[in-house]
């Protein structure tokens, strides 16, 4: 085998929770036109059409499940059926998460710090539960790959909203816990931690805040933000029998920012 089929996915099932948008749907791209299929999942069924086309255009089957991921009731039942109509399924991409918020943390209600960990983490825990322990159970091996962030190695300055620094940390050590666990079974388990990419959401915050949006960049030591599309290679090598020997891992793409 070359080094460059080892990038392949031919043969492979992809689960993506918020795979239509940002990130997630240039993961999506990338790894469909590494030769997987993909189950998408995501809020929002017009987009979620919009991103499957553009997976079979490249020749891939691709199949939508609509849910609210952060609803841990919605999350479970899109594991579930993806596992009964569409499996078996042998890489879990858990991408959504958000912050959401800009609350002091001496002002946040305890029901928005809980609806950010179950947006961020809970539902990173649901679907490895149940998407990656189906792999473990199968015996086949398998990839299971968490978007965290570099907000859980660092705190944000000059914005609240707390419970996403303390999910995505808590993200990044359960990555670790569960690979130690599932390397028996061939199941690696790593994160992936960006640090600013220019998102949807991202460019409307950015608006309403130019002047910490400046200066996170001046603080880059690659001189601006990542691009969605700088995400896709980095998800297909941990996708893929490249990254074989890899599992626990944090892996930073953040232009440098956290190397001050």
């Amino acid at each position: 085998m070359s080094v460059l089929d080892r990038f392949r996915l031919d043969g492979k099932r992809l689960f993506i929770t918020g795979g239509s948008r940002g990130l997630g749907r240039e993961m999506s791209l990338a790894c469909a036109e590494a030769g997987a299929d993909v189950v998408l999942v995501g809020r929002n069924t017009e987009s979620l059409e919009t991103t499957a086309a553009d997976i079979r255009e490249r020749g891939q089957q691709a199949v939508t499940i609509t849910a609210d991921v952060g609803q841990l009731d919605q999350c479970e039942s899109a594991c579930q059926t993806a596992l009964r109509e569409h499996g078996p399924i042998d890489i879990l991409i858990n991408n959504v998460g958000g912050r959401r918020i800009d609350i002091p943390t001496a002002d946040m209600p305890l029901e928005e710090w809980k609806r950010i960990l179950d947006l961020n983490l809970n539902s990173t825990f649901l679907c490895t539960k149940l998407i990656g322990g189906a792999m473990v159970a199968r015996g086949s091996g398998g990839r299971v790959i968490n978007i965290a962030s570099i907000s859980g190695m660092v705190v944000n300055r000059d914005i609240g909203g707390r419970s996403y620094e303390t999910s995505k940390a808590a993200v990044i050590h359960f990555t670790r816990a569960t690979a130690a666990d599932w390397a028996p079974s061939q199941v690696t388990v790593n994160a992936i931690c960006p640090g600013g990419f220019m998102t949807e959401p991202n460019v409307k915050w950015a608006a309403e805040n130019p002047a910490i949006i400046t200066t996170f960049r001046d603080q880059i030591p690659a001189g601006d933000f990542g691009q969605p599309e700088d995400m896709g290679p980095l998800a297909v090598y941990l996708a893929s029998d490249a990254s074989r020997y890899i599992t626990g891992a944090s892996i930073v793409i953040d232009g440098g920012y956290t190397l001050w």
